[in-house]
Parts: C-alpha cells; structure tokens; sequence
C-alpha cells in the first residue's frame, strides 16, 4: 500500500519504510472517510489473510486518483485518510483472527486456563495502533502480551538473513555448493 501510494515522494516518508509511513500518516488521518470489507468475513477459522484487502485498496486509490485527476505515482490529497483506514482495516482483521484463535486454543485445552501469554513479533509488532489492539485483546482476556521492544520488530526477511549469517559463522547446516539443488519459484 506504501508502495502504491508512493510515500517515498511524500514530504514527511521519504526516509521510512512503508508500514512506518502509513502508521505515521494515520496519526493524523480520518480512517471513518474510507471502510474497507474486511477480509475473510465468511471463513470460520483463524487464517490471515491480506491480498483482498490490498485489492480493495489498490482499486479505492485508482479511484481517488481518478476523482482528483492525478497521475499513479502522485500524491493524493487524502492520503492520509487512505493510510488511516488501511491501517484500521488490518488491525481489525488481525484482532478478529487472532481472538478466534484464543478461543480455539481455550477450548481445546491448548493454552494454560491461567496466565495465557499472546506473542506478537516481527514487523507487525512495531506498529503502536495494531499494538495497542492487541493489548486490548489480551486484556479483555486475561492474557498477558509479549512483544519485543520496536527496535527490534523487524522485518522477517532481515531476519531471516541474519539467522543465516549466524548459522553460516556457526558452520551449522550450511550448504557449500548448490550442485544437486532443485529450485521451484512459486
């Protein structure tokens, strides 16, 4: 959605990575000028999942640009509210899907039915209005919330290729040569 928006061109995000730039243009947006169908409404489980809401808003912002008469790639006026009501829209996807799963968890004896812990990590957890949320959640609950402090919410593809760097100066599982390797792109 970042990306979309171009919020590399805009004059407050031109440093940040996307999620930091539409959380930071959100503080100051009106989520309430856009509502986005939230996704997976009629699916009973606890699946996440965001490529229909990032067709919704893929096609919400072609139609803004129409409305305002600017080129993809321009700044819309209501970029703010867009960033507002994206951000709205995950984070209530996410608390939707992630208290079906508390509740399953609960009823299947999976989480202790004392001191319950919800752990959220990676760069999710760094955005202060999806954590805050998640707070709520825990604490109508009666569980606790654990995340990393925010420096250390990063992306999982980061960290990925850091656990790669330790496991390659661990010299653990560290293939030497790719002959014989299979690649399939998917």
């Amino acid at each position: 959605v970042a990306r979309r928006l171009s919020l590399r061109k805009h004059p407050e995000c031109h440093s940040m990575a996307g999620g930091k730039a539409i959380e930071h243009l959100a503080q100051t947006g009106n989520q309430e000028l856009l509502t986005f169908r939230l996704p997976m409404q009629h699916y009973r489980n606890c699946d996440f999942s965001f490529s229909g809401l990032q067709n919704l808003v893929t096609n919400a912002i072609a139609q803004k640009e129409k409305e305002e008469g600017i080129q993809e790639g321009e700044i819309l006026s209501c970029v703010k509210d867009v960033a507002a009501a994206v951000q709205h829209a995950v984070a209530v996807h996410i608390i939707q899907r992630t208290y079906r799963a508390m509740l399953f968890c609960i009823k299947n004896s999976i989480l202790p039915s004392k001191n319950a812990t919800l752990v959220v990590s990676g760069g999710v957890a760094s955005n202060q209005y999806i954590r805050k949320a998640l707070q709520n959640l825990a604490d109508e609950n009666d569980f606790a919330l654990l995340c990393p402090p925010p420096r250390l919410c990063t992306d999982n593809g980061v960290m990925i290729a850091w656990n790669g760097i330790e496991r390659l100066r661990a010299g653990l599982g560290v293939l030497h040569g790719t002959a014989g390797i299979r690649y399939e792109p998917r």
